[in-house]
């Protein structure tokens, strides 16, 4: 990689850290005392947007929109516009939006750069715990500017597993019937209902590996990038990508183990 390939992708990664610190402060001084508003409902009544999600995703863009403004969004909310400069920016303006409804602290702002499809910078804001997580393809991932890597040689059964759960119903009971197969076989199961944050946790050895069916390209776009650059593996079942098929992440020694452990339990049945 270049000097100026290095000087783009951290360019990148300050405009994104920037936005998001911002738009986590946005998100606790604009919460409404009686809670955000429920202005929609996805996949199931439990499944909600508030006000603040919208509010969140219109801020990130139009932060990153007036600094680069030939550049593409994703995001979860605002879909999906074209660009022209080859950078596509993947939102996840509150991932975790049940317990910002709840008034949780584990939620966070989620925003990757791609460049040709691939993740090369991202930054995870956890605002409610203080944690900003950040990363650049080759330059290692990071906690509050400190280098942090996944917890290697803790064979499976003595692993802390985090995983997360759909909204629809079907879903669910298919979920609890693999959470029953997983259980025995591990030290034990989190559940803190934020995808982004349990990568940043398997990147930083606070759990071991994570699993989940469901999540969105937004969900792990830059919790990919944070759990590879933490020398942690990410992928789904029998060599796919991960996505809302399967997403597992852990420490790369552990990834195998946690996958084959996995697949015989179906977890792709609905």
């Amino acid at each position: 990689m270049t000097a100026d390939d290095r000087a783009e992708l951290h360019s990148l990664l300050d405009l994104a850290v920037e936005t998001a610190r911002e738009t986590g402060r946005m998100l606790i001084d604009k919460r409404p005392p009686t809670g955000p508003e429920v202005v929609a409902v996805k996949s199931s009544a439990t499944d909600v947007v508030t006000q603040m999600d919208e509010a969140a995703e219109r801020l990130i863009r139009d932060r990153i929109g007036a600094a680069r403004p030939r550049d593409a969004f994703l995001g979860e909310e605002g879909g999906a516009s074209a660009g022209s400069s080859g950078i596509r920016w993947v939102i996840d303006p509150i991932d975790g939006t049940v317990n910002y409804l709840y008034d949780l602290p584990d939620w966070a702002v989620s925003i990757a750069a791609e460049r040709d499809g691939e993740t090369v910078a991202a930054v995870i804001e956890v605002p409610r715990r203080g944690w900003t997580f950040t990363a650049v393809k080759g330059g290692g991932a990071f906690r509050n500017g400190e280098q942090v890597r996944c917890g290697a040689g803790v064979p499976l059964a003595q692993a802390l597993i985090a995983t997360g759960f759909g909204y629809a119903s079907q879903r669910r009971a298919t979920q609890a019937e693999v959470l029953a197969g997983v259980l025995p076989h591990v030290r034990d199961i989190r559940r803190n209902g934020a995808c982004a944050i349990d990568l940043c946790m398997v990147a930083s050895g606070l759990v071991n590996g994570y699993y989940e069916r469901g999540v969105q390209h937004w969900d792990i776009a830059a919790g990919r990038l944070i759990v590879t650059e933490a020398g942690g593996r990410i992928g789904g079942l029998r060599g796919a990508a991960p996505g809302p098929e399967l997403t597992i992440a852990a420490a790369a020694d552990l990834f195998g183990p946690l996958h084959d452990l996995l697949a015989p339990l179906d977890p792709l049945r609905d």
